[in-house]
């Protein structure tokens, strides 16, 4: 929802600040993490009230520039802005990281200050968490343009980060020049009746009796760093006439308390009007939302000593809906504060009226927060996801991927993607990407399979190359358009689970046998186009599939072949051991010579060796008496 703020109720002029919390630091007193960037500053600084800066960070995209006239802002960190130009794409962000889930108070100051000496204050619009909270239309006015204007919310983050979203509208560049968040009480302004579904913007932050003070203003300070700003713009003129300013020294009690932390200076002032008279205001609204009024008193008028002598109503739109005796209930110098929410407005303008029943009106402050409902976000998985696709594809800077992909659904969700809401229509989820002829060059992550919603996805005509990953295969797609681009590998198995009516994946470099559940699609009405590429085989038209290999390896049936081969070697090897072992055991075979039979073996060889030298001795013998002469007789 829209919420344009108007000057006079809801934004603060050049001379305001920002909390005096360290950035990064610990925020005080609640103690959560606070950051205070300087948009557009290169370096980090310390202002007069003490506040540290960041020099710029977590911003996606745009450029720096320097207001025309530095020496007319007194604060370093309102001389410097970043802005977002087209070629930074529709929308940009400043996605602060590393956050506790809580409430924050987030502070931005926007100036133009024909920083571009085009004289022309841009229109664009501002989100917080996926809301849209800040709208702004040209031509600003004079004062506002060259002097800049801050404005603040209070906002629940439940992902970690706050995102800060920037949303041009036509070729305007939006500006930013400082952005505060600081993490505060999560139970502060009633939030555990309100509920954590909405935004509280603020349309108008009032001291009574006093001018503007706070963080930025004076040496005040206010604990969530809030600045508040004199009441007197805000009354109905016959009002004035009876005015009168109560101010004490007094220390207030019951101040800077949780959950709300309100200063003592607040109460330390008020306005009042004589008896019989009423006190009015007229605060500008938006008719489509809901507010939420805060009263702030405190007896600080020594002369009232008890119940009775200071009794008032509350009048909202001519409507009395409290009664209110500041003695009674907190007795004197001691803070009271009371809330009441607006609804079914009817008009751009909410009157407050406070009309005396006895003695005098009091009041010491004022605040309106509109009610802004928390729009549907994407299912975090897919935000996970998108980013995921946007790194994988590598998406240019002037395409706005950033922030929510879906988020505000007043704005286009992310260019070429279509959102839907989920079932139950509490979030929102992708319904179709269609990125076709984007000149992109990466690869599909396969975080593509969160997208579990997913019917259409359109990536023809780009660059793009590595695997198909398994994740394609979500059972809602029904569209498929990967032609000509350099995809490899095989189809997936996966792409068959689907719901496809229609599959274009030709002209890339994709091999390998086509399942045969993808060519269903054909049969049954769809469309299929698979040419282009010289690595498929399949059904004809296709090359068929040489039996035993496909994708420069073994196919699926030869797997199995050489599979059955090797389970019938391994069969074989281990019947041929069980048959050795089978005829070992029936015969009792023991192919090894015993200790004692090897040593009968070699005295039976030296016995043999001696009885031959033995005869070969008396053959020579023998020989040599044959060869004697005979003796006569």
């Amino acid at each position: 929802m829209s919420v344009v703020l108007l000057l006079s109720f809801s934004l603060f002029y050049l001379y305001s600040s920002i909390s005096t919390a360290q950035s990064p630091s610990q925020s005080y007193p609640y103690g959560g993490i606070s950051y205070h960037i300087d948009c557009g500053g290169s370096t980090e600084l310390t202002d007069r009230f003490n506040t540290a800066w960041q020099a710029d960070r977590f911003y996606t995209g745009g450029s720096t520039a320097i207001v025309s006239e530095p020496l007319r802002f007194k604060h370093p960190q309102e001389k410097t802005l970043r802005y977002f130009p087209p070629s930074s794409g529709k929308k940009n962000c400043y996605v602060i990281p590393n956050l506790p889930n809580g409430r924050y108070y987030v502070r931005t100051f926007t100036v133009y200050d024909n920083y571009d000496g085009k004289s022309h204050s841009p229109s664009f619009d501002a989100s917080v968490e996926g809301t849209v909270v800040f709208s702004w239309r040209s031509p600003w006015q004079e004062d506002l343009a060259r002097s800049g204007a801050y404005s603040d919310l209070f906002a629940f983050v439940s992902d970690g980060q706050a995102d800060v979203c920037f949303y041009s509208i036509a070729t305007d560049p939006p500006v930013i020049g400082s952005l505060e968040v600081v993490q505060v009480d999560p139970s502060s302004y009633d939030s555990g009746e309100i509920g954590q579904g909405y935004i509280l913007v603020n349309y108008g932050r009032l001291s009574c009796g006093s001018g503007q003070w706070g963080p930025g203003f004076s040496n005040d300070t206010d604990l969530f760093g809030r600045s508040w700003q004199s009441d007197s713009d805000f009354r109905v003129s016959e009002s004035e006439k009876s005015i009168k300013t109560v101010v004490t020294k007094n220390a207030i009690a019951g101040t800077e308390k949780s959950p709300n932390y309100f200063p003592m200076r607040l109460y330390q002032t008020a306005v009042a009007v004589g008896d019989k008279e009423e006190l009015e205001y007229e605060l500008e609204v938006d008719a489509k939302l809901d507010y939420l009024l805060w009263f702030h008193f405190a007896e600080i008028d020594s002369t009232v000593k008890k119940a009775g002598e200071r009794v008032f109503d509350i009048l909202i739109n001519e409507k009395n809906v409290k009664r209110i005796d500041i003695f009674k209930e907190v007795g004197s110098f001691h803070a009271y504060s009371w809330n009441y929410t607006v609804k079914n407005l009817s008009s751009t303008t909410l009157s407050v009226k406070l009309v005396t029943v006895a003695g005098a009106v009091l009041l010491s402050g004022l605040e309106n927060y509109a009610l802004v409902p928390a729009d549907l976000a994407t299912v975090p998985e897919q935000v996970n996801a998108m980013k995921a696709l946007k790194d994988s594809l590598k998406i240019p800077d002037r395409m706005g991927w950033n922030g929510d992909p879906c988020a505000p659904t007043t704005w286009d969700a992310w260019e070429g993607v279509t959102c839907h809401k989920n079932k139950n229509g509490t979030a929102l989820v992708i319904f179709q990407i269609d990125l076709g002829s984007q000149g992109l060059k990466g690869s599909i992550s396969d975080q593509i399979s969160l997208l579990s919603n997913l019917v259409s996805l359109n990536l023809s005509s780009n660059s793009l190359g590595g695997t198909l990953p398994d994740g394609l295969g979500q059972k809602s797609l029904s569209r498929l358009d990967l032609s000509n681009n350099q995809f490899t590998g095989s189809i997936p198995e996966t792409l068959t689970s689907s719901s496809l009516q229609l599959v274009l994946l030709n002209d890339n470099s994709l091999e390998g046998r086509v399942p045969e559940e993808l060519y269903s699609v054909g049969v049954h009405g769809g469309a299929i186009d698979l040419s282009g590429n010289k690595g498929l085989c399949g059904a004809p038209p296709l090359t068929e599939c040489p039996l035993f290999w496909e994708n420069g390896g073994l196919s699926y049936k030869g797997k199995i072949a050489v599979g059955v081969s090797s389970a019938f070697v391994f069969c074989m090897l281990l019947l041929v051991v069980y048959v050795i072992c089978l005829r070992r055991s029936r015969h009792d075979y023991d192919f090894g010579l015993p200790q004692d039979l090897m040593s009968l073996y070699a005295k039976r060889n030296r016995y043999q060796r001696q009885k031959s030298l033995m005869n070969l001795e008396m053959e020579s013998q023998h020989a040599k008496a044959l060869q004697s002469p005979s003796t006569p007789r």
